[in-house]
């Protein structure tokens, strides 16, 4: 049976890793970016090298087919190759370089899947300047194309340029077409699997996700006459809001709750704050807890600001309910884990992944390996070789057994 070699994984991982380097040992290969067209053409000709057609759809997403013995829709394989400003050098593209992998393994072994199977590289998994997991929208049909191109990033560029201007960007082929299933190995990117002393985590749903942006809106006053009892003061409302929503998320077994970014925009060291903008992101893999945990945590912030007379106000911006993933692609990710002897759990996601999207509309699943030290987002993120090549195995054997 095909296996994978695990020196040549490692060789095209730190390759690929010297493509827009960080400043401490990761990496620094944004969407879009010059380094991510340089990263997209390193990849096109490893795909080609061995045989396989590289195409890309309208929207950058590239695919890279590895014919059947039928004309059936074929297994997608994949992840991304962009990363955060200080990312390191496996999230996402792990799960693209161990497809890669996947191909040279069959290719080497000489084996004919009865299925064809494709390995992608989405665009714009990261969302570093602009919103996440668009690629794998644009092809589900859950973004359109048109609306994905008219986006403006935080420096003001449309994308459909910055899209336009690559020389590894779009393509011909109009975005989705019919697939059997999608597999996608990434690294954990948290701490369960390598605190438990586990190789494989067998992904059966993704966490759902809500966010809003809350504001408070007090008067200003001067910070030295203002007796405390007749402020208004947004900030102490603000804070207030974060240790709620810490709380209530602490509270509830598998919820997660975080406040990553306030903003006191006309805010000045001497005067009392009059407006703090705020990020709420609330977490849970059960809908109904999720639906109960947003309850308390807004109906709280929502009392105390009244107790401080603060004005509050409250806009969602993102809404991913929890995903479950296709029951027959976990049970072969778990099949294939068992067959190699590898320890390992069956997990829920605590991030969104372009498997997410994919499941909502097709079977998907998905499989992980260790971070050390649960590190990620991070350029001092890192997974051993050895993880690296069970995941990619582990994968091979999952493309076998779906791909026939």
């Amino acid at each position: 049976m095909p296996k994978v070699d695990e020196a040549r994984l490692w060789a095209s991982l730190m390759e690929m890793a010297e493509i827009g380097p960080g400043v401490a040992g990761g990496n620094n290969r944004l969407a879009f970016s010059p380094e991510d067209d340089v990263a997209r053409g390193l990849f096109r000709n490893w795909c080609q090298a061995e045989g396989l057609a590289v195409t890309a759809d309208a929207f950058g997403n590239q695919f890279a087919t590895r014919a059947g013995a039928e004309d059936l829709p074929p297994l997608l394989i994949g992840s991304h190759l962009d990363t955060q400003p200080t990312g390191g050098r496996f999230d996402g593209v792990l799960g693209v370089l161990a497809g890669l992998e996947v191909m040279r393994a069959l290719n080497a072994a000489g084996h004919q899947t009865r299925r064809p199977v494709v390995l992608v590289n989405w665009t714009n998994e990261e969302g570093a300047i602009i919103r996440p997991m668009m690629g794998s929208e644009v092809f589900t049909g859950a973004l359109s194309l048109e609306d994905a191109r008219a986006m403006i990033d935080h420096r003001g560029n449309r994308l459909g340029d910055m899209l336009d201007a690559l020389q590894n960007g779009a393509g011909d082929l109009a975005p989705g077409f019919p697939v059997s299933a999608y597999v996608e190995l990434h690294i954990e990117q948290g701490p369960v699997l390598e605190a438990a002393g586990e190789t494989i985590g067998v992904v059966k749903s993704g966490i759902g996700f809500r966010r809003w942006l809350l504001t408070f809106t007090g008067r200003d006053s001067h910070a030295g006459p203002t007796p405390m009892e007749v402020r208004q003061d947004a900030m102490v409302a603000a804070a207030h809001a974060v240790l709620i929503a810490d709380a209530e998320a602490r509270a509830l077994p598998g919820g997660r709750g975080t406040c990553g970014r306030i903003e006191s925009p006309n805010g000045s060291q001497v005067t009392v704050a009059s407006r703090v903008e705020l990020t709420l992101d609330l977490r849970h893999e059960d809908l109904a807890e999720l639906d109960a945990l947003e309850a308390r945590v807004l109906g709280r912030i929502r009392t105390q600001a009244a107790a401080l007379n603060v004005g509050f106000e409250v806009v969602n911006t993102a809404n991913s309910p929890p995903v479950p993933f296709a029951p027959e692609v976990v049970a072969a990710v778990d099949a294939a884990r068992l067959k190699n002897g590898f320890s390992g759990r069956q997990m829920v996601s605590g991030a969104g992944h372009d498997a997410c999207n994919i499941a909502r509309v097709l079977p998907a699943g998905m499989i992980f390996v260790p971070s050390v030290d649960g590190i990620s987002h991070n350029e001092a993120e890192y997974t051993a070789p050895g993880d690296c090549a069970a995941g990619a195995q582990v994968l091979l054997d999952t493309v076998i057994a779906l791909a026939g």
